[in-house]
């Protein structure tokens, strides 16, 4: 079992930058690959970025070249910095983490609790 807990949401301007970090606790995330998901009022789960065991990393390309997704397993804490921030990216970030990288909320079989960012125009 992995529990994961999110922080670092709030509210920005438009262009302004955020780190999300997600703690994990009961096994060590070093074993697990990492995801960001984000939820918008009214609608699906989304994909916004993935990082395997190995660091190799992916996005969705509305964040491409402004988001950037981490980890440091010595810390057991996962990231996603967030810069140049639309209103479009306003919802509520969560973390996951599964056994395989994937791009699909399905493939992940744990999850943090959610942190809203909101980001103003």
């Amino acid at each position: 079992q992995v529990q994961l807990v999110e922080s670092g949401g709030g509210l920005v301007q438009a262009g302004g930058s955020l780190r999300l970090s997600c703690a994990a606790s009961g096994r060590t995330l070093s074993s697990y690959a990492m995801g960001w998901f984000r939820q918008a009022p009214g609608k699906e789960r989304k994909f916004v970025a993935a990082i395997s065991e190995s660091a190799i990393t992916y996005y969705t390309d509305s964040v491409k070249g402004r988001f950037t997704i981490a980890r440091d397993n010595a810390k057991n804490t996962g990231y996603l910095q967030m810069n140049s921030l639309k209103p479009e990216d306003t919802a509520v970030y969560y973390c996951a983490a599964s056994p395989i990288v994937g791009r699909t909320r399905y493939e992940y079989s744990y999850w943090g609790q959610g942190t809203q960012v909101t980001v103003s125009s």
